[in-house]
């Protein structure tokens, strides 16, 4: 034996003590007078969680599943709400595109799949949808070309739980930021394989997420979410179960007997079954006629059982699954809010911005995978910029609703107005506004295909701001009125005169003889449609002169649209 295994050997047999002069404590609380803290004997410190993985018991979450309605609301509850309302695709579609995906998705049920994977992957903690193409069945363990899915060849989504058949295999590919598994296995209920897929084809559905050792354990999949509320679910069962039992005892009636000890103990058989006997009688006459007959002396007192303070024990159970679930009161066990003025909105609005962080956490990825499949299905190309959004789920009123609106159409209608987009998409954005506020949903894609490449400019030119009024003309449409003298351009374009002046001088060279003359009233709108069309932002109460056609005019600004002339004189 060498002297470097006599080393080691002393090393393993030396005890694991600390040094001398130093005390081993423990980082926690204690009291031993009083019995609290770490290592006490108190009933607190008796208390410990063991590690029972209910996701695993596939007949406890099936038999709680159907046989428990709280269990139901739970796991369905949250999935319909996040599918209520539906997304809407984003990016530069045109309305007979958004009508031809939403056909697809019709005719592919994708709602209702989505809905059932999202809610047993809630229920056993996985679940998957597999993107079905006809034509591709024999190629499932192949990844899955966009360009080969043909106009209408996308069936929908096969949704399996993961103990219908379907498991992950060993080997992990990182997607979406985190390690899934590369393929997946399907088999008959006999065990035969029935397919090996590909993950391009495989929507996942977890249930609540685990650390990676614990998501390990469940072969890749996550808990059930009726394994973290399953205590709760238990103590509300055995409440209600409690209180209904002692709906028998709310009125019992006690007679006293005398010797009744003696006549159990010490009588004969027969006597006994004779005392039974009148019992089953007077039982028999109380309940059918109404009647209590007892001996002359003998004593009948009625006992009623006070319910008081059940109804606070059922509102902690409600309250504890409540908070289990993370689902309002009202919504998981369909009740009124309670006290006084309690509307509850808060408590819903609390709850639809937990389920919005789900969609977009949750089903937004879902959906981001499913839509590329769809688009080639439906549309026989994908969009570049296309994306999802989600309408909120809280439902305003109408007069929330009026108030959208109006600040929606305004902000579409100023980003027109500056010239930022063209008509053809102001017209697609206010359409986009027919879903959310049931407006502007009458816009045909043939009227915004008539406004594609037009400005504002573009369609509001030649337009006067004083038709319609008249000023005399009885017969001539003042929009198309050729004014005698008005200058035109090469083109033949109306153009008008120019401006100048302002801050109560002219400012302008004389070019003829001014003389005071006075205009008639189709002159006066003539040139005071020019003035206003020209020049809108004149400054009341400031002077300016203005040429327009062959004459030179001088006028004070009363207004827009209202001007003093005063000078007139013809161009020389």
């Amino acid at each position: 034996m060498g002297r470097s295994d006599r080393l080691s050997r002393r090393r393993k047999s030396k005890p694991n003590t600390p040094p001398s002069g130093l005390t081993a404590v423990h980082d926690a609380f204690a009291n031993p007078l009083f019995r609290l803290g770490y290592g006490s004997q108190s009933p607190l410190e008796a208390t410990e969680y063991p590690s029972a993985r209910l996701t695993g018991n596939y007949a406890l979450m099936n038999s709680l599943y159907r046989d428990n309605w709280v269990v139901q609301n739970v796991v369905g509850i949250i999935p319909d709400d996040m599918t209520k309302e539906w997304f809407t695709p984003a990016g530069a579609l045109s309305p007979d595109q958004l009508t031809a995906l939403e056909a697809a998705q019709r005719r592919t049920g994708l709602r209702m799949s989505v809905n059932e994977g999202l809610r047993w992957g809630r229920l056993y903690g996985g679940a998957a949808g597999i993107l079905w193409v006809r034509g591709q069945e024999a190629l499932l363990d192949r990844p899955l070309d966009l360009e080969s899915v043909l106009p209408g060849a996308f069936q929908g989504l096969y949704i399996l739980d993961r103990w219908c058949g379907i498991a992950p295999e060993a080997g992990e590919v990182f997607l979406q930021g985190r390690p899934e598994p590369e393929y997946y296995t399907v088999r008959f209920p006999d065990g035969r394989t029935a397919a090996r897929v590909h993950h391009s084809r495989v929507i996942r559905f977890t249930g609540r997420e685990l650390p990676y050792l614990e998501r390990v354990t469940e072969q890749g999949w996550g808990a059930s979410e009726v394994e973290s509320l399953y205590r709760e679910v238990v103590q509300y069962d055995n409440t209600t179960a409690n209180m209904a039992a002692l709906t028998f005892r709310a009125n019992i009636d006690t007679m006293e007997v005398q010797n009744l000890d003696q006549l159990f103990s010490l009588a004969s058989g027969e006597a006994q079954r004779r005392f039974w006997n009148v019992m089953q009688a007077q039982s028999v006459l109380r309940s059918n006629f109404g009647y209590q007959l007892v001996n002359k002396g003998d004593q009948v007192k009625n006992t009623q059982y006070t319910f008081t303070g059940l109804s606070d024990v059922h509102e902690s159970m409600c309250l504890s699954l409540s908070g289990a679930s993370r689902i309002p009161m009202t919504k998981l066990f369909g009740r009124a809010p309670a006290g006084m003025n309690a509307t509850g909105e808060s408590d819903l609005r609390n709850y639809y911005d937990y389920v919005d962080t789900l969609r977009q956490s949750v089903l937004a990825p879902v959906l981001r995978r499913l839509l590329p499949v769809l688009c080639m299905s439906a549309l026989g190309t994908v969009p570049e910029d296309i994306d999802l959004t989600f309408p909120p789920l809280w439902t305003p009123t109408a007069r929330e609703v009026a108030e959208i609106a109006k600040d929606k159409a305004e902000t579409v209608i100023a980003v027109f107005q500056a010239g930022l987009v063209q008509a053809d998409t102001a017209a697609r954005e206010l359409k986009k506004l027919s879903g959310e506020t049931g407006l502007f949903d009458s816009i045909t894609g043939r009227e915004i295909a008539a406004l594609r490449g037009k400005s504002y400019q573009d369609v509001t030119a030649l337009r006067d701001p004083l038709a319609g009024l008249g000023f005399g003309l009885e017969t001539e449409d003042a929009l198309t009125l050729d004014y005698k003298g008005q200058p035109r351009d090469k083109h033949g374009r109306f153009t008008y005169g120019k401006l100048s002046g302002g801050g109560g001088s002219t400012g302008t060279k004389k070019r003829g003889k001014i003389s005071s003359q006075r205009m008639g009233k189709k002159e006066a709108a003539r040139v005071s449609s020019g003035i206003l069309t020209d020049h809108p932002k004149l400054k009341a109460g400031e002077s300016y002169s203005y040429c327009y056609g062959k004459y030179h005019y001088k006028f004070t600004v009363n207004g827009p649209g209202d001007y003093n002339f005063y000078v007139r004189t013809r161009l020389k």
